[in-house]
């Protein structure tokens, strides 16, 4: 059994008094009413104004029955906004998923457990730094820290990983005095670009290696380069043939291998480079979920990637990164021939005008919104944090409108990986997701979603439909669905409900990869199958409406939403049921 994205999960401890030593559980359904719930990890629940001092005390009355009957009167998203309170307080359950980029501040096994407590749901390794050996421990110490924190709350913990490419990319070398050395760029300053090897482990402030041999001749004078997300910008001069002779436009520090952008020029990289080769098998080898792959332009790409993954590597998500103007305009295909796909910010607001990321961000998720494709949005999101205990208030509006714009996983990068406060930024993230996630209005966002749908309609689409209808409407604490291969969940995610999905399966790969999508609380079901096919669904389903009554998202009188198939295999699910909790 598992969960992972909720309030147990998220860090605040409304009991702080009492301290008490987490009790383990029995992972079989019949075990699961025994469960003990430890104090520390209850969590206020309260929506728009409900109140409530303990979860135990919770019923659903009151003000929170009716900020749903207010939602559903009111006409026009102006008038929702004007209702909008700012003494209501967040959700219990987050539904939106939060990527952890794991790097020198968080790769110890304690630092990843207090990470996944905080609210962690998918572990992303950077292979742009770092050798094969460097990742395999920090995989090793992320499954050692999952099996610690699930021995203490008696819970199996679905916690993905991620393999993200280095990609088609270019980057500098490292400077002389190691891998965390930084060397200051003064605006005026000239500076030399070199492709000759002999600078790749010792770049100066005079002269920085950069790893694309052919930067010579596709690059003219007067052309601009700009290093490290586009802090720094340098301008052409001369041009030889293994050094570009520079002067720098936008100094500040430069640190090690940090990324080169040379926006309007056409660079001949390869879509999948071979290093990028040797990491995916790498990652087929080391059980990896999902690949967020780097400077996706066109499907092609994708495919690619795939027949690299081959079959062994099948069942791993490939996670598209949009982050050049290419990918921009082709942003249909790559939907289509991806599982999801990442606003990668960082390189995009630099290959494109800055002040039009924002309208990038917001075209890309709504076409996955429309498609299904789970989406994430990432880079410089809590940036302030690296050094700063708090987020800036822009950074928090930044998470916020990601949530409001549909974004299925909010990601961190430097915050984790090198950041003086990781825990700290993964407390914050999630404490912002829940309460931006409060402010959606879920009825506008439910027309949206199936105001465009291609008729007619496969069973699975209609039952999804229906169940999310169903429970918007009749107010249910949840929807469960006992699933296979995941598909039934994945579209119950689409439809955006307000309650969390219980997605109950015996596959713990797909209960990991169930973090991308929007509202999914997996559930791994370890109990062994029962003959009977029917009773074995009953069971499953029995052990997701047991796992929400011990964790108190699902109380006496509640509605609960039941998906189910009616035969064996995937594809077969036909029927919704709604049940009241006695």
């Amino acid at each position: 059994m598992s969960h992972c994205r909720n309030g147990l999960q998220d860090g605040s401890n409304p009991n702080p008094g009492n301290d008490s030593e987490m009790l383990g559980v029995r992972h079989t359904f019949k075990g699961l009413s025994e469960v003990k719930i430890p104090q520390k990890f209850l969590r206020l629940f309260s929506v728009a104004g409900a109140v409530v001092p303990k979860l135990k005390d919770y019923t659903m009355e009151s003000s929170h029955m009716r900020n749903y009957v207010e939602e559903s009167s009111v006409t026009t998203q102006l008038e929702h906004i004007c209702g909008l309170d700012i003494n209501s307080k967040s959700y219990f359950i987050r539904l939106s998923g939060i990527i952890c980029t794991i790097g020198p501040a968080s790769s110890d096994p304690s630092v990843l457990e207090e990470m996944i407590h905080k609210g962690m749901n998918l572990a992303r390794l950077n292979f742009s730094h770092g050798s094969h050996e460097y990742h395999a421990n920090t995989i090793k110490n992320v499954r050692l820290a999952v099996k610690r924190f699930s021995e203490k709350i008696g819970v199996t913990t679905p916690l993905g990983i991620a393999l993200d490419t280095k990609g088609p990319e270019i980057r500098t070398g490292l400077l002389e005095n190691g891998g965390s050395a930084e060397v200051e760029l003064k605006k005026g300053d000239t500076v030399r670009l070199r492709t000759d090897k002999s600078f790749e482990e010792k770049g100066t402030g005079k002269d920085i290696f950069v790893d694309y041999v052919n930067i010579t001749k596709v690059i003219k004078p007067g052309d601009r380069v700009f290093v490290d997300d586009g802090l720094i910008s340098l301008v052409v001069n001369t041009i030889d043939s293994d050094k570009i002779t520079c002067t720098v436009e936008n100094g500040g520090m430069l640190g090690s291998k940090k990324g080169v952008n040379l926006p309007g020029v056409s660079i001949d990289l390869p879509a999948v480079t071979e290093k990028d080769k040797r990491d995916l098998k790498f990652g087929v080898e080391q059980g990896v979920d999902m690949i967020f792959a780097s400077f996706i332009r066109d499907a092609s790409a994708i495919k690619e990637i795939r027949n690299i993954l081959g079959e062994k590597g099948k069942n791993i998500k490939i996670i598209a990164k949009i982050e050049n103007h290419q990918g921009c305009l082709n942003l249909d295909e790559i939907i289509d021939a991806a599982d999801g796909i990442m606003v990668a910010r960082g390189d995009l607001g630099i290959e494109i005008p800055p002040e039009k990321v924002f309208l990038a961000q917001k075209t890309i998720i709504a076409r996955c919104n429309l498609k299904g494709k789970p989406v994430i949005c990432a880079t410089q999101m809590l940036e302030s944090m690296i050094k700063k205990p708090r987020p800036t208030r822009a950074e928090v509006s930044d998470v916020a409108n990601a949530i409001l714009d549909g974004a299925d996983c909010v990601m961190l990068s430097g915050e984790t990986a090198k950041g003086d406060y990781p825990l700290e930024c993964v407390n914050v993230m999630a404490n912002i997701c829940r309460e931006a996630e409060a402010a959606i209005w879920h009825k506008l966002l439910f027309e949206g979603l199936t105001s465009r749908i291609d008729k007619p309609l496969e069973i699975p689409n209609i039952v999804a439909i229906a169940a999310v209808e169903a429970a918007n409407k009749g107010m249910a604490a949840a929807i469960i669905v006992a699933t296979m291969t995941g598909r039934s969940a994945y579209l119950l995610s689409k439809y955006r409900p307000r309650c969390p999905i219980v997605a109950v399966t015996r596959d713990a790969q797909v209960a990991r990869q169930f973090h991308l999508y929007r509202g999914i609380q997996p559930l791994i079901y370890e109990a062994p199958a029962d003959p009977d096919w029917i009773k074995d669904i009953e069971d499953n389903v029995n052990f997701g409406l047991e796992f929400g009554k011990t964790f108190n998202f699902i109380r006496a009188n509640d509605s609960v939403v039941i998906v189910t198939g009616w035969k064996q295999g995937s594809g077969n699910t036909n029927t919704m049921r709604v049940i009241k909790i006695e």
